[in-house]
């Protein structure tokens, strides 16, 4: 009879440590919807409105199954993806910082951490501290993982502003040497995207979307 009694009391705990633990999934799944309104500088390839964060996030999603036979080096595919699509999630608190802006730039890793110690401490601990270590991985740009993921951060809004011929670019009245110094480390993750990256760059300086230096 004892032995019933624990038995059932260790099966009601488990259980109640279940539903503990998808109500803290729910409140997080719930919580990053809201990334579908942070809005970037970024315009959608036919120019007609910004992107999102959530579509920029699946399109590197996308693009990361699509480009991995470029790199270099070799990377988890699985784990590029669950870091493009969680790298972005801290924008929920901390909002969208343009690459160009050298103002919002000395503010926002401060911004972003404390984001960071919010949004994914709404997880379950173990969930909670893996996507934390990945979003941290991406921050440090150390590993092939996060140079990947990097790459695609940066090629993706390239090739929209060459599809929106440069309208983001144009308006901010970015220069190419900007664009080069942001993706100053792109050629030691894959040769040919940095090579496309300057051939769209100097595309888009010849027609005067994009500043000579």
């Amino acid at each position: 009879m004892i032995k019933q009694e624990t038995e059932t009391i260790a099966v009601d705990e488990k259980m109640r440590e279940e539903k503990e633990r998808l109500e803290q999934q729910i409140g997080f799944i719930t919580e990053v919807d809201k990334v579908k309104n942070i809005f970037r500088q970024t315009y959608l390839a036919y120019g007609n409105r910004k992107e999102n964060d959530a579509e920029h996030s699946w399109h590197l999603a996308l693009s990361a199954v699509l480009l991995k036979e470029h790199m270099k080096e070799e990377v988890h595919l699985e784990k590029v993806m669950i870091m493009v699509l969680i790298h972005d999630l801290v924008e929920i608190d901390a909002g969208d910082t343009y690459a160009y802006d050298e103002a919002g730039a000395a503010t926002k890793r401060e911004r972003e951490v404390k984001a960071a110690d919010r949004i994914f401490g709404l997880l379950p601990e173990d969930q909670g501290r893996y996507f934390r270590a990945l979003w941290d991985e991406f921050e440090e740009y150390e590993t092939a993982d996060a140079k990947y993921a990097h790459l695609l951060d940066n090629f993706q809004p390239l090739l929209l502003n060459d599809a929106s011929e440069g309208k983001s670019w144009a308006e901010h009245g970015v220069h190419k040497s900007q664009v080069c110094k942001r993706n100053a480390h792109i050629r030691e993750t894959s040769e040919l995207v940095w090579e496309k990256m300057l051939e769209i760059m100097d595309k888009h300086v010849g027609k005067g979307n994009l500043n000579a230096d």
